[in-house]
């Protein structure tokens, strides 16, 4: 019951988000939320492995460039309206995932971190050779300028976005009070005791993978639509990878909310930075504000907060 009136909630929200984007009238507007939109999900996504369950995925731009590239393949072999392609993306980088999960989820720490750096490398090397999606190359994406009953088409992938948006941080709530929220606590605190009291640890980091993947290849399913020009370098591309772990660290790694606050806190200062100054200070915003929070708040603004109450109730 709860769980179906946060949805309505954020339904609403996200409704009055897109409506009000539409009274500024300014087709920028769609194009930097779109972006910051994205991030939600990515961030919201890696925090259901990283955050909740404790490992740590350095292959976030693999799962993210599988989803996209997953468009373009269908793009270009059978055409399909994009809410379809985001569902098939979804499905592709949840089976990456699941593979990924049950070849190195016996791996822990550092090794499980560098084992899916190096599938980031692998699949980028399959696709630089994968002449039928572009290659080395990249491959061209064209698109419909409008869209009936919406309007310039930027409008309509951000809605899409929105719509991702709502569904994945409504997935991290549920699964933060269920049962296999739970369930990843108990790996993330003390996975050795779990298993020790019949956690099932292991099919429940599967989840965690899949699930985690599937988000993240949702995320990256309409990229080719927003870019126009897909190349390896821009779908497997650092900053995806960085940003969607400094955000949920930043904003907090033990709540639904902490990701959604630091993807929007850093995603708008990239944002306002690429156009006052250049984008290639975005990274260098990222590791500053990274850095700082490391020292000052470990937990993150959420923790931040929680700890400031705490001590105010005392």
């Amino acid at each position: 019951m709860r769980t179906r009136f946060f949805l309505l909630i954020s339904i609403a929200v996200a409704a009055g988000v897109f409506f009000g984007a539409r009274l500024v009238n300014n087709d920028y507007v769609f194009f930097a939320g779109y972006t910051i939109l994205q991030f939600i999900v990515l961030a919201t996504a890696w925090n259901i492995l990283g955050g909740y369950t404790g490992y740590v995925n350095f292959g976030s731009a693999a799962f993210f460039a599988m989803g996209a590239y997953s468009t373009v393949f269908f793009h270009k072999a059978f055409p399909m309206p994009i809410p379809i392609l985001i569902a098939i993306g979804g499905v592709v980088s949840g089976v990456v995932g699941f593979g990924m999960g049950y070849l190195t989820l016996r791996l822990r720490g550092a090794f499980f971190a560098i084992a899916t750096l190096a599938l980031a490398v692998v699949l980028q090397t399959l696709v630089v050779n994968w002449d039928y999606v572009g290659g080395s190359r990249g491959a061209y994406i064209i698109r419909p300028n409008d869209i009936a009953w919406i309007g310039p088409y930027i409008q309509y992938l951000f809605l899409l976005m929105l719509a991702l948006v709502v569904i994945s941080i409504t997935i991290a709530r549920w699964i933060e009070r269920s049962q296999l929220g739970y369930g990843f606590a108990t790996i993330r605190d003390d996975e050795l005791a779990a298993e020790a009291s019949g956690v099932p640890t292991l099919k429940l980091k599967l989840v965690a993978t899949t699930i985690s993947g599937a988000l993240m290849g949702m995320a990256g399913a309409p990229f080719p639509y927003y870019i126009g020009y897909l190349q390896p370098s821009s779908a497997f591309g650092l900053e995806y990878a960085v940003n969607s772990i400094a955000m949920p660290m930043i904003g907090g790694t033990t709540s639904w909310i902490g990701p959604l606050i630091g993807a929007i806190l850093l995603g708008s200062l990239q944002q306002i930075a690429t156009v006052t100054i250049s984008s290639a200070v975005n990274l260098l915003i990222v590791g500053l504000l990274l850095v700082a929070f490391v020292i000052i708040a470990p937990n993150g603004i959420v923790g931040l907060v929680q700890g400031w109450m705490r001590r105010r109730e005392k």
